[in-house]
């Protein structure tokens, strides 16, 4: 073997054992609508990731986009969210309602509302969605109420922040 053949193999060889570092984000954009007197939720998280924790954590094998996928799936992500999710809105602890859900490639997107929301002052967000499971999971917080748009970057250390407007 020549000698540029070796070194170029001793350089390369490294280079191959380091896998690629997967990262863990949800995003949860919150919009107030005025005209709806609604505060509109989506949350978008891995499926893979979504799908291991609500296994784990309830001792099933949902099988997302299989033939196989249990049909009472939304239970399971209804009661999930409701745990891992909470919210207060001006000070005050609001339920959510699940709209639904969607696949788009390996990502689930989760639709919910608050109804009844006269107006947005502030809204403050617990969100522990993964952070059980992955230790570094962040979750991102966008919100839009009005012209105003704010932000937070939530985790398993920090899960709770307040946006005001």
């Amino acid at each position: 073997m020549t000698t540029k053949k070796t070194i170029l193999l001793l350089f390369i060889i490294p280079l191959l054992s380091f896998s690629t570092h997967k990262y863990y984000l949800s995003l949860t954009q919150i919009e107030y609508r005025s005209e709806l007197q609604a505060v509109q939720i989506t949350i978008n998280v891995f499926m893979d990731d979504i799908e291991l924790a609500i296994n784990k954590d309830y001792s099933i094998d949902l099988q997302l986009t299989t033939k196989k996928e249990l049909k009472d799936n939304d239970v399971y992500f209804i009661k999930y969210l409701n745990k891992k999710l909470h919210l207060k809105v001006d000070g005050v602890s609001r339920d959510f309602n699940y709209i639904g859900k969607e696949y788009d490639g390996d990502l689930v997107y989760f639709y919910l509302e608050i109804e009844d929301v006269k107006e947005l002052k502030n809204i403050e967000v617990t969100n522990k969605i993964l952070t059980n499971h992955f230790p570094k999971q962040e979750n991102l917080i966008k919100s839009k109420v009005g012209k105003k748009h704010k932000s937070l970057l939530l985790n398993a250390k920090n899960d709770k922040g307040l946006l005001k407007f």
